[in-house]
This record gives structure tokens, sequence and C-alpha cells, in this order.
């Protein structure tokens, strides 16, 4: 009966791409919807974008391991949602309107249009290369949990389970483009949120926890904000890398197209509050799942790792298999595949029309439209896919002890660090100007795998450093290095919006 329901599933998703191509009549329809889409596609489709399988098998794992101190990604996340739609939406739908822009790029190649430094081609080919690096590893990253979901629920074969999801996402995506995975987040989106707030609930009612289980019990810091420990430098760097995920959500492409999309600011006003209640739900409860997961299933002297994995991430099928009849499985299966997804589609869409338009047609086939450049943007989506894919299985081959918790996470951080200081500074700073914007850019991207395997090696202070993880410091420095650039470059190449 499980298959019937993940069947139906990807019935669903390809109805939605079917219905959907009929509304693509051009590049802007493909790539934003025509920019007409309501606030609930559009804050569902944000924030299911912008969550992933991470969501579902990576909090969820970090829940169970480190117990409370989570909630600090809860925390990170919820404050970066609600400061992207109360204060960046608005001042950035407004400019991406009034400049025609359908894109990031297009938006910042007109951000700095009068600039003497020739910003429109040198900020479109950099952010073209950005985007195809991290969104093919932020993709894989999906695509490897679209596998593990697969394994751990139905005990299908790793490759099989993945090829089986990219192939399904890849279908309704070509065929629908924007229009199919906004209206396919908000379907998914839906589901993600009631396999979520669902799944700890339905737990401690089935399982009846023995009398004095008590979270307390299951380690040293498991009820600490501060963790095992206590305060100190190494728990506040942590705490730190936690609440920088949140960072991501002030101008990552993938979630800021989606703001060029929505029919209006009456639409944003009222979508913010789906965002941040949506956030709220799903983040907290993932943590829940893995606390009660750890909680029910392995106790204060069970065997986390038999039973739950190195990293917990195998808690929520576990809890699942559990608490529900084997037919609920199937449903979940669908859920952490909506979660993966609604993030691989719209990953896809934002790269394919950064290196389409914004590098292809814009700087060197200007005359390319029509049909033609259409059949370019669906090619260019399709190669990128395939190049994702073949990374998810080699990572998976190479690093057999991996986490998609950390995996995505260094994709997501990529594309944050690269475009959020920038956009950020574009939309709130009048004298920001395009050598500032460019150092920004190049900054954040190469201080990602700096952080991340680099700064770990310097001897004495490198481990203690690198706690902090790789996405808010880099996010910092490259804020650091956009203000100085500017700060020191002639006023005459200032735009204010």
């Amino acid at each position: 009966m499980e298959y019937v329901i993940i069947l139906a599933y990807f019935a669903a998703l390809l109805a939605i791409g079917a219905a959907a191509s009929r509304r693509v009549h051009d590049q802007r329809d493909y790539y934003v919807g025509g920019k007409n889409m309501g606030y609930w596609v559009v804050a569902f489709s944000a924030r299911a974008t912008g969550e992933s399988a991470w969501l579902y098998l990576g909090l969820t794992g970090l829940g169970a391991l480190v117990g409370v101190r989570a909630f600090w990604v809860v925390v990170g996340e919820v404050v970066g949602v609600a400061l992207a739609w109360f204060l960046m939406a608005r001042p950035f739908k407004e400019a991406t309107d009034r400049y025609g822009s359908i894109t990031i790029p297009d938006y910042f190649a007109s951000r700095f249009a009068d600039s003497r430094f020739g910003s429109a081609r040198t900020l479109r080919l950099f952010a073209g290369a950005a985007l195809a690096v991290f969104v093919t590893i932020y993709v894989s990253a999906q695509i490897d949990a679209t596998g593990k979901a697969f394994d751990s629920f139905l005990g299908w074969n790793y490759t099989l389970g993945a090829l089986v999801g990219f192939g399904i996402v890849v279908v309704y995506t070509l065929s629908g483009g924007f229009v199919a995975v906004a209206w396919s987040d908000l379907f998914q989106g839906s589901l993600m949120v009631l396999g979520l707030t669902l799944l700890p609930v339905a737990a401690w009612l089935v399982l009846a926890p023995p009398e004095g289980m008590a979270f307390a019990a299951l380690g040293e810091g498991y009820t600490s904000l501060w963790g095992a420990g206590g305060p100190g430098v190494s728990n506040a760097l942590i705490i730190f890398s936690y609440l920088a995920i949140g960072l991501g959500f002030l101008g990552s492409p993938q979630v800021f197209v989606r703001f060029i999309s929505i029919r209006g600011q009456e639409e944003i006003r009222a979508g913010r509050w789906v965002a941040i209640a949506f956030t709220v739900l799903t983040d907290s409860s993932a943590v829940l799942i893995g606390m009660t997961g750890h909680a029910l299933l392995v106790g204060s002297g069970g065997d986390f790792v038999a039973m739950l994995g190195v990293h917990g991430e195998r808690v929520l099928p576990e809890l699942v298999a559990a608490v529900f009849p084997p037919v609920v499985a199937g449903l979940y299966v669908a859920a952490v595949l909506a979660a993966s997804m609604s993030t691989i589609d719209s990953l896809l869409l934002v790269a394919s029309s950064a290196i389409t338009r914004d590098v292809y047609q814009q700087i060197l086939r200007p005359d390319l439209v029509g049909r033609p450049l259409k059949r370019l943007s669906r090619g260019v989506t399709l190669a990128l896919a395939a190049v994702a894919l073949a990374t998810a299985l080699t990572v998976s081959t190479l690093s057999p002890d991996r986490t998609i918790f950390w995996y995505a996470i260094f994709g997501w951080s990529g594309i944050a660090a690269t475009f959020c200081p920038a956009l950020l500074l574009a939309l709130a700073w009048p004298r920001y100007d395009a050598r500032g914007a460019l150092v920004s850019m190049v900054t954040g991207a190469l201080c990602i795998p700096l952080f991340k395997f680099g700064v770990p090696l310097i001897p004495v202070w490198g481990p203690m450093i690198s706690k902090a993880e790789e996405l808010g410091p880099s996010f910092l420095v490259s804020l650091l290095a956009g203000v100085l650039v500017t700060l020191a470059s002639p006023r005459s190449e200032d735009r204010v919006d």
C-alpha cells in the first residue's frame, strides 16, 4: 500500500507539471511565473525551498544527538525569515519591478548599470559561475537525501532511490518551469507541515513512555541551551554556527526569486505571516522529533548509534516505523521527497537562469530569443541536474560517513555567503558600488572552502575557530570586504535606488 501512496504522490507532481506547462509562454513565465503568483504559493514555495530534506533527516538527527541546543537553529531560521520578509522583500520587489529583472544577476546589473567598472558583464559572469558550482553541491545533497530516504523507509537500494526521485523532479521541472515548481511547493510544503507536526505528538501517545522517562537523562547538557559543558567559548561558537544558518534567507537567489514572482506588495504583507508560521511549526517539530525519538526508542541506557546511526539521522524513519502501520511509511517517504524535490527544482531553475539568461543571452547572444532560448534553458537545467546526480553518487561512495545536515549546509552556505551580503548592502546602502558588490561575492565564495577545509588545519586556534563552521564567518568577512572596498572607491560610482 505504501507504494500506491508514493505512486500517487509522483502522479500528482507530474499532473502539476502538465497543468503548469500551459502557462509557460516565454522566459519570464518559465523563470518567475509571469510575476503573478499569490502569497500562499510564494510563502510555501519560499519556505519549502529553503528547508529541503535537511529538515526531515538532518535537523531531526541533530535534535536526537544534541537535544535542546538544536533549537538555536530554529531561532536563527525564524529571525532570518522574518528579516527577509519584513525588511528586504518590499524594497527588493519594488526595485526588480522597476528594472524589469527576472533574476538576481539581472537586479545587480541594473542596480550598478551606471558604473564605469563594467559591472553588468563582470557580475553576471561571476554570479553564473558561483551558482553553477554551489547549486550543484546543494542539489547533490538533496539527491543524496532522496536515496537515503528510500533506503531507510522502504529498504530500497540507495542508488535506485536517488535515480527515481531525480527522474521525477527533472520531468516536472522541465515541463512547467517556475509555475510547476511553485505549485508543487505548495502541495509539498503542506505535506512537510503535516508530517512533521503530527509525528512527535503521535509518538508520545502511541508509545506511552514509562513513568520517569525524562530528556534530562539522555546525556550531559541534553536539556541545556549551551549543551554539554555549559557556557564557554567552544559552545558559544557552536551556537553561533547554528544561528548563522538563518543568514541564508537574507538574499539567497532560490529564495528571493520568489519575491520577484509575487503579484504585489499586499501579497508580501500577507505572505510573511504564513512564512514565519511555517518556519516555527516545521523547525520546532523537527527538533522535537529527534529528541522524542531518542527518548522513546533508545532511552537513557540504550545504544544510540545502533538504533539511530552515528549522527541520529535514522531517527525519523525509525520513529515512524515504531508509531504507525507500514502504510503510513509511504506518506513519510512522500514528505521527505517533498522536502528534497522542493529544493532541487528551485535550485535548478535559478542556476539555469543564471547560465542561460545572465551569461549566454545577455553577454554572448543577445539576439537569442523565443523557442531557441526556451530549449536552451531546458537543456541547461537537465545538464546541471545530471552533474548533481553524478556528484551525489560519487560522494556517497567516497564518504559513507557523511551527514545530510552538514552536506546540505555546505552548499547552502556557498550560495548564501556569495549573494546575501551583496544583496543586503545593495538594498540598504545607496553608496554601495559595483566594485564592492563584486568583492563581496568573490570573498564570500572563496571563504566557504577556506573556513571549511583550511582553517581547521591552523595549529592551536584552527580547531576552535572551525566550531563556528563556514557560513557565519564567511558572511561577516564578505560583508566587511564589500563595505571597505566601497568606501575606498570614487563616489562618482554611487547609485541610489
